[in-house]
């Protein structure tokens, strides 16, 4: 039986992705610092659905917290780690700079610190397709540069592909980074544009549509993602025989790394899931278009072909299909 560190456990993802370890026998230590993003009631709710398992253990930890984070890797042996923990929001890390730095900076250097000391198997760890920024090229990449972040969250991202590359090259651990596009589903993140849309709808209140709606989202449902991110768990990173340092490749290395792009490669409008949402829904939304914001992006479009190659699967469930398994779980769970 294999004890898998999951940070971020009362997350969307990682709470997901505890299951599914939980479902296939592995033992899991979830970690979380439960802070106030959004509704902490809707993490603790996650958390009561895997707290019954006999073995999953939770242990609330900050992943800043240098001398917590160095006990919890030393307790027991690890198989493997995936670090989902981070302080997300694109227009969040603009208003609270420091925040962001500390949580997805300091707490990922104590992650990669104790992967040094544990030395587990392998390390899988959240980047985002934000990290694209300014790259206009579609559909992204991770053969492609991205030195041009447009928002400090983008550049935290991208400073963890960094840091776990220099970890993989100086200590030989195995660092896979997965650019998550949006997810979405059942027990999903308020702050996410499907879930207040849906709030908005069925509240009778007015939906935000900054660009005029007309922003493209690559939509991957929490299944697909959680069938993703197993997948590579049981694939630890190995160097590229035919990588070249004099033609370096981003997605690869001669040290154990790898970038894998986590989406559907079907961008959709917001316009379009606006539509869709009402249609589940039977209710008509009250738009209101604005500009674009700062620190946004036109559209995300995922190259998904060498997770497919790698690991034999790609993200499948249709918009529509996904979109309905939310719905119905938010109006059983907000009684609506």
């Amino acid at each position: 039986m294999n004890t898998i560190l999951v940070t971020g456990a009362a997350g969307f993802v990682g709470s997901h992705l505890a299951h599914r370890l939980l479902e296939r026998g592995d033992r899991v230590i979830g970690l979380d610092n439960l802070n106030s993003y959004y509704d902490v009631g809707l993490k603790h709710a996650r958390l009561a659905r895997l707290t019954g398992h006999a073995r999953f253990a939770f242990t609330q930890v900050n992943l800043a917290d240098r001398d917590d984070m160095a006990r919890l890797f030393t307790e027991q042996p690890l198989h493997a780690v995936v670090n989902l923990a981070a302080q997300a929001g694109v227009r969040y890390s603009i208003d609270n700079p420091h925040v962001n730095l500390d949580a997805n900076l300091a707490g990922f250097l104590n992650v990669l610190e104790g992967c040094r000391a544990a030395r587990p198997k392998h390390l899988v760890f959240a980047s985002s397709s934000s990290v694209y920024g300014a790259n206009a090229r579609q559909p992204y990449s991770t053969h492609d540069t991205v030195d041009h972040p447009v928002s400090l969250y983008a550049a935290t991202k991208r400073a963890n592909e960094l840091m776990a590359h220099t970890y993989a090259h100086l200590f030989s651990l195995p660092c896979s980074g997965l650019r998550f596009f949006t997810a979405y589903g059942p027990w999903g993140r308020p702050d996410m544009a499907y879930y207040s849309f849906t709030k908005a709808i069925l509240e009778g209140t007015p939906i935000k549509l900054y660009n005029g709606g007309r922003h493209k989202r690559d939509f991957t449902f929490i299944d697909d993602v959680v069938e993703c991110v197993t997948r590579v768990i049981d694939r630890p990173a190995q160097p590229n025989p035919n990588w070249s340092a004099s033609t370096p490749d981003p997605a690869s290395s001669n040290a154990p790394f790898r970038l894998y792009n986590v989406g559907n490669s079907s961008p959709v409008a917001l316009l379009e899931l606006v539509e869709t949402l009402e249609r589940l829904i039977g209710r008509a939304a009250i738009t209101q278009l604005l500009p674009m914001q700062p620190g946004d992006v036109l559209e995300t479009c995922a190259d998904t072909s060498e997770l497919a190659r790698d690991i034999g699967y790609e993200p499948c469930t249709p918009l529509a299909d996904g979109l309905a398994r939310f719905v119905t779980w938010y109006r059983q769970y907000y009684g609506q």
